[in-house]
């Protein structure tokens, strides 16, 4: 039986598109199609087999973009694709693109229908732009039945046309890219992980601190990743004893030895859409305790495999993560159901075939 002929495009989502790629690849022909500016980050990561096509994109207010979309085109027009699926790309150049061209059957994945509040690095017109992608999708992919329910009441994107897949576990990807030896876990050691933006929630878990530090004296918190300035949140100085702040970038291969040493990944989120830490925390065998709201409260199953609170509500936060750290037991029955959740659902060859299936539906409403 010949394969179809998929052409993968991603110009962000990395982690996402990579795993995807990996498990895509034994069930269809795949061409992965990707700006250089990512290539170096996949590279490593991506299986050796799969066909790779670079192209050069430049920054998004260079006008040398209408010839990059252009070579975009003449790519997809040689490989001659079954089905185009791209991951979102909030790129207005590419959904003008879509507007003025004809395209192969269209599957679209969704990572998120709107920005996330006070994220400074939207881009410009995306907002309205994306709209095109989602109309003139075959298929869109999303993450949550909440995402859907806001593609099709709010954009009247028709149902039929909206699935819904879980974000896979990311657990893996980083073990394969960690270079450290196995970091031994610390027993009262938190981690907040991640941009850091305003819909994050940090506030609340540093506000939570105290109230964890009078039941744990010894408990310290990791907060690892680029954002918001920091002195917002320590106006009277730092605790270093208590945190560790490591405001930068995480290169890919420091990241498994961060949620190795952790014992609970923290979300205290107040805007999710869905979420690639809690899957790569459940991946690495690291407990999480997020906030009730969005996608987070599909993915993650309260009192089975986490824990989930109301969001901005700081005491709730603390007295979760104190259940957790004066539990033992119920830090391995979490653990336990979160590994068994990575073979299952959040398995990227499952995913994978159920996205083929999508494939052979985007096929049929096009050509009918």
């Amino acid at each position: 039986m010949t394969r179809i002929k998929v052409a993968l495009v991603h110009f962000c989502f990395e982690d996402y598109t990579i795993e995807l790629a990996n498990s895509l690849y034994e069930l269809v022909d795949l061409t992965l199609i990707q700006p250089q500016k990512v290539a170096a980050y996949c590279r490593s990561s991506l299986d050796p087999r799969i066909r790779v096509i670079e192209f050069e994109k430049p920054r998004i207010r260079d006008p040398r973009n209408f010839a990059a979309m252009s070579a975009l085109m003449r790519i997809l027009r040689e490989l001659q694709p079954d089905v185009l699926h791209v991951q979102e790309t909030n790129d207005p150049w590419y959904d003008l693109t879509l507007f003025f061209n004809r395209m192969p059957p269209l599957v679209t994945t969704i990572h998120d229908v709107f920005r996330h509040p006070g994220d400074r690095q939207n881009i410009f017109g995306a907002d309205y732009t994306k709209r095109i992608a989602f109309h003139r999708s075959d298929r869109a992919i999303v993450h949550a039945q909440a995402l859907k329910q806001t593609l099709t009441q709010h954009f009247r994107v028709p149902l039929e046309r909206v699935c819904v897949l879980p974000h896979g576990e990311l657990g893996s990807l980083y073990r394969r890219r960690s270079t450290a030896a196995t970091v031994e876990r610390e027993p009262q050691t938190l981690l907040f992980f991640g941009r850091i933006w305003p819909y994050k929630g940090l506030k609340y878990l540093i506000a939570a601190l105290p109230l964890i530090a009078a039941k744990f004296p010894a408990v310290k918190l990791i907060i690892a990743g680029k954002g918001e300035n920091f002195e917002q949140y320590f106006p009277d100085g730092v605790d270093r004893h208590q945190i560790e702040i490591i405001d930068d970038f995480i290169p890919p291969e420091r990241v498994a030895a961060l949620f190795e040493r952790s014992t609970i990944a923290v979300l205290p989120y107040i805007e999710s859409s869905q979420s690639g830490v809690a899957t790569l925390a459940y991946g690495m065998g690291t407990l999480v305790v997020a906030s009730a709201i969005g996608g987070l409260t599909e993915l993650i199953e309260s009192g089975q495999d986490g824990l989930l609170v109301p969001p901005g509500n700081v005491e709730a936060l603390a007295a979760a993560i104190i259940r957790l750290l004066s539990d033992r037991q119920l830090q391995q029955q979490l653990q336990a159901a979160a590994f068994k959740r990575c073979q299952q659902d959040l398995n990227w060859t499952n995913i994978a075939t159920q996205t083929v299936e999508i494939y052979h539906q985007a096929i049929a409403d096009k050509y009918g």
